[in-house]
């Protein structure tokens, strides 16, 4: 009223901060609104007012859950003059009629995390960054791990699904970069480490995985499937480490690697970036922690397997190659995440990559040209139809060289060539640079010629120095022996 002795309605309204038309309601009746006797009534009709306890509240009792959309659709359904501009309308009043009559909620309960008592276990998707190893996508999973206290995380690459290896493995290395061990693990189910697996295998890995926070002093803890929030303290970070990935890889300009263990360092990187900014707390929590025992427990899967006469031998529906002498000998493996470890008794013996099967079920091969090119150097018709001839090939230059020459030359020429090139690679270590010759000659129009490459990868020939030694004459031993016999 101050404003309004100077200025119009509108602009009293504008400074004292309230709308035009509330200035002329004012204007016809100054009273307060607590001495008004009886309250403004609507301005428009209810657009509801004929459904709302016929069809909407019924609705809204059978099934709490349902959304606003989904009865807006039934009531125009039923009552096609009803518009579409009533959803807000709807909205609102269903969201007031639930906070009055509607059920109970789930209410979540805040805990208290001192320091040193929690660890958490998860594995989450990072497919969508889109990261890829010399071009080629790579399938893979990041097992994360973190203490509720401090926030100290650790990331671990994983290359399958979520499994027993790769949590044991991810485990113990955050452990030991840790420095120590909290009282209680928590994982959620790992449903997917037990799926498709008969009830005696889900109980011995069961038991290894209790073993495994026995070793470490741990009270293993898991959430109620389907309660992410049960799991908050590693769900949330999920995201913000995903964003922290995503975000490195736009400044660094480019989403390849050249090799697996770039990508690796790559993450622990970013990892120990975010773990710098909250030291103060990490120190604060580890005196808290359990000492760790001496030594780590095992992290891998171990098997018997014998070696076939294809000098190989099938693990996981995936056949390995391994040198033909081993061929009718039992190996010992060690089944990690990303490689199997191969022992004679207790010899070891090779390191071979771990392989998976296709996502079609068939089989998957991982082969190395080097444990049987001596036989297929016999035999080099039997790469004609070699159920892992693609596989066979180091590079792709040498797969499309056998294309070309097979299309151009039939498959006798095919594979005797491709047999020499690869033993010419094998004797020579010269895989990389053939290939490059190889691609070199496809790029021009031409074909690889063995005797070509065979001259153009042959070892130099040894040029010998010539060497002229003096002998000295015999009679200056006869002086230095008499001269030892007078002095003696």
């Amino acid at each position: 009223m101050t404003f309004r002795q100077t200025d119009r309605p509108a602009t009293a309204a504008a400074k004292a901060g309230f709308s035009t038309s509330t200035a002329y309601r004012l204007e016809a009746d100054p009273r307060l609104p607590s001495r008004t006797p009886t309250r403004r009534g609507r301005r428009r009709p209810d657009p509801l007012m004929d459904v709302w306890e016929a069809d909407i509240v019924p609705l809204l009792k059978a099934a709490p859950s349902l959304r606003p959309v989904a009865i807006l659709e039934e009531l125009r359904r039923r009552h096609p003059q009803l518009g579409a501009k009533v959803r807000r309308t709807l909205e609102r009043r269903i969201r007031a009629w639930r906070a009055i009559e509607g059920p109970e909620q789930e209410v979540i309960f805040r805990q208290m995390h001192p320091p040193g008592r929690l660890g958490l276990s998860d594995f989450t998707d990072v497919s969508e960054l889109g990261v890829t190893i010399a071009g080629v996508p790579l399938e893979q999973r990041l097992y994360h791990f973190r203490l509720a206290f401090s926030g100290f995380e650790h990331a671990h690459l994983v290359l399958g699904g979520e499994s027993f290896v790769a949590l044991a493995e991810g485990l113990q290395n955050a452990l030991w970069v840790l420095g120590g061990a909290p009282e209680q693990h928590r994982s959620d189910s790992l449903s997917a480490a037990f799926r498709n697996l008969d009830r005696d295998a889900e109980a011995d890995l069961t038991r290894r995985y209790e073993a495994l926070c026995a070793h470490y002093g741990m009270t293993p803890t898991r959430n109620n499937p389907g309660i992410a929030h049960e799991n908050g303290a590693i769900e949330s970070p999920h995201r913000h480490l995903k964003a922290a990935l995503a975000d490195a890889l736009l400044l660094r300009g480019s989403r390849d690697f050249d090799d697996l263990e770039a990508w690796r360092r790559f993450v622990d990187e970013i990892v120990a970036r975010r773990n710098a900014r909250i030291t103060r707390r990490i120190d604060q929590e580890r005196p808290a922690l359990q000492a760790l025992p001496p030594r780590r427990t095992t992290d891998y899967e171990e098997t018997i397997v014998v070696v076939t006469s294809s000098s190989g031998f099938t693990l996981r529906k995936v056949f390995y190659s391994v040198p033909s002498r081993l061929v009718g000998h039992r190996l010992r493996v060690r089944l990690y995440d990303d490689r199997l470890e191969c022992f004679l008794g207790g010899t070891p013996l090779i390191t071979l990559r771990r392989g998976r099967a296709r996502p079609n079920g068939n089989h998957g091969h991982v082969v190395d040209y080097r444990h049987v090119i001596h036989s297929l150097r016999q035999k080099p018709m039997a790469l004609l139809n070699l159920v892992y001839r693609d596989q066979l090939f180091p590079r792709p230059a040498y797969k499309r060289a056998f294309e070309v020459l097979l299309a151009r030359d039939g498959g006798r020429h095919a594979c005797r060539t491709m047999v020499g090139l690869l033993q010419l690679a094998h004797e020579r270590a010269c895989d990389a640079e053939l290939a490059g010759a190889i691609a070199a000659e496809l790029d021009e129009g031409g074909l690889p010629d063995l005797a070509v490459m065979r001259r153009r990868f042959a070892p130099s020939a040894a040029v010998l120095p010539e060497i002229t030694v003096t002998l000295a004459s015999l009679a200056a031993y006869d002086e230095l022996a008499s001269g030892q016999a007078g002095t003696a």
